[in-house]
């Protein structure tokens, strides 16, 4: 019977774990980590045969070799071998769409990354670049080298081959790298060729660990972090500004602990890409989310889904079908809900198991959202009901600023990643930690009057929230006259950031009160014609659905104060 590439493979690993052999007598010396690996890689087909992998001298070569290789390194004087450690799925656990191409993995798309626990007294990787090496310096493929969580390079790929240092010195150490993309798939991928590793360990490269959960991401610029470290909305796409690790999708998946993936490209829709209004037929997301990359040194190849199951998978795409479909809405917005209901059934076909999370409304949306949820309808009428929709929150720039392009600021993508955690584990039917999202953001904005003191007072709420409260009579106290945010879920044993900016017309005390069932903070700040900001921290022991933030304006006839960004934040 003759066995596949992966059953060779899994026989290999069984039988280095489990063999208990001795060194052949025919072994004529001493065999380097780089020999080992050089007839792994044989025995899976990446490399040829040659005769000293005859290790046991019996005229063949197969996993026995192999045994009597490893064996006779593990059962060594301990002595500190240099070598090189070839990039496989054997010894390194890949995040995201990749490829071997000579003898290189191939990093394809946004956050592809190779994860890897290295033991020895020095270490570094060796990095290969493709053709995006030849474009212009702020558009090559950039990408960045963590070592225990900690970035120790970032930069765009500018040669053919790069080694970065990952540690060095006398003594052994092990240390958990993550060698990622942060641009996107358009601009050419990132090579991840070996390990180089001086060590006395007999297996110094390994995989890093499986989490349980693995998340796919689908989407467009938003989700590549087009811009993210942009200088300003005027600043146009640079790969130098994209940087995938800044995206709300990385840092979801951070949150959740688990494995994720993405196929993200810029410009890129349902049925159109960005356009002025004409239909672009040559930036559809569905055309090639079956490809390992749509770049053309790798747009031959199909992606091989079995290579991991994912559980959850989100589409966060439309916002660059906008203009198309607004453009005639009557019947493009069938045009769109129908695309959509189309794409659904192709991600289904690919992930059979997989939640799917459909999201709009980060850079706008909100007239094209309602055609994601009539295709959700379609799709559990004639699939299945494993499917979730959400709008997501316009971008703020006012408060939180935008990227290159007007696109997604960091801090918009930090708090876009902690509302997609939250939303993936609604989706999941598990308990989100709540983490990083702002208890306020529903909360309903009114004013309280005390009757018997003949307070009055008129109030505005605007579209970004800015909340304005006009007093006429301010009654005798600063009860008298309450702005309320209202209807706060608190968590138990939770810390909260209450933050907010305010002006008031005239100077005044204004009290400002947390409560519920308990009354879980109180301070007091002093209001002037000038924008000042507040932003104190609290700790909430039992939970309470029902609880308010209070700002009290009474005391004071005939003035106004203004109320920006109000945001209580769970921190811990």
């Amino acid at each position: 019977m003759k066995m596949t590439k992966k059953q060779i493979a899994a026989a290999v690993s069984a039988v280095v774990i489990t063999s208990a052999l001795a060194v052949g007598a025919g072994a004529a010396y001493k065999y380097s980590l780089s020999d080992v690996s050089s007839l792994q890689n044989a025995l899976v087909g990446i490399g040829d045969i040659e005769e000293m992998h005859d290790a046991n001298g019996d005229g063949g070569v197969n996993i026995f070799d192999l045994c009597t290789m490893k064996n006779e390194l593990a059962s060594g004087s301990g002595e500190v071998i240099e070598s090189a450690v070839p990039v496989t799925e054997e010894n390194v656990k890949f995040q995201g769409r990749y490829l071997f191409k000579d003898n290189t993995a191939r990093l394809l798309q946004s956050g592809s990354a190779a994860d890897f626990i290295v033991t020895g007294e020095s270490a570094s990787v060796v990095l290969a670049g493709d053709s995006g090496i030849n474009s212009d310096k702020d558009y090559r493929p950039r990408y960045a080298v963590f070592v225990n969580g900690e970035l120790i390079a970032d930069k765009t790929m500018d040669e053919s081959e790069e080694t970065v240092t990952l540690f060095e010195g006398t003594t052994s150490q092990t240390a958990e790298v993550r060698v990622m993309m942060l641009s996107e798939a358009s601009y050419g991928a990132i090579g991840v060729s070996a390990v180089n590793v001086k060590s006395s360990a007999a297996a110094p490269v390994k995989p890093a660990a499986e989490n349980e959960l693995s998340i796919e991401f689908i989407g467009d610029s938003i989700t590549c972090a087009y811009g993210v470290e942009g200088a300003s909305s005027s600043e146009s796409f640079k790969t130098t500004t994209e940087n995938f690790s800044k995206s709300y999708a990385y840092l979801a998946a951070q949150q959740l602990d688990a494995d994720y993936s993405a196929v993200s490209y810029s410009g890129h829709g349902i049925v159109s890409g960005y356009s002025s209004g004409d239909k672009n037929s040559d930036a559809l997301v569905p055309d090639y989310y079956t490809l390992a990359s749509k770049y053309y040194e790798y747009n031959n190849e199909e992606w091989d889904f079995s290579k991991r199951t994912n559980d959850v998978v989100v589409i966060n795409l439309g916002t660059n079908d906008i203009n198309y479909v607004t453009a005639e809405f009557e019947t493009r917005s069938i045009e769109f809900r129908d695309g959509y209901v189309s794409f659904l059934k192709q991600i289904r076909e690919y992930n059979p198991e997989a939640m799917i999370v459909c999201t709009l409304g980060t850079m706008g949306g909100d007239t094209l959202y309602p055609m994601i949820e009539e295709a959700a309808d379609i799709f559990r009428e004639e699939c299945d009901e494993r499917i979730f929709c959400f709008e997501s929150a316009v971008q703020n720039g006012t408060a939180d600023g935008y990227g290159s392009d007007w696109h997604p600021s960091e801090t918009t993508q930090i708090n876009c990643g902690y509302i997609m955690a939250d939303k993936i584990c609604q989706a999941l039917g598990i308990e989100s930690s709540g983490l990083g999202l702002d208890a306020a953001a529903d909360g309903t904005y009114d004013v309280a009057l005390d009757e018997e003191s003949g307070s009055n007072a008129a109030f505005y709420v605007g579209y970004d929230k800015s909340f304005w409260i006009n007093m006429v009579v301010g009654g005798d106290s600063a009860d008298d006259i309450e702005a309320k945010i209202s209807g706060i879920k608190l968590r138990e044993n939770s810390e909260y950031c209450l933050s907010f900016d305010y002006t008031t017309s005239v100077p005044t005390e204004m009290p400002v009160i947390v409560r519920g069932t308990d009354e879980y903070f109180t301070s007091s700040v002093s209001g002037s014609s000038e924008k000042q900001h507040f932003e104190e921290t609290f700790t909430v022991s039992n939970a309470d659905q029902a609880a308010e933030i209070v700002f009290q304006l009474g005391g004071t006839d005939y003035y106004n104060t203004t109320l920006y960004n109000v945001k209580l934040v769970k921190i811990s």
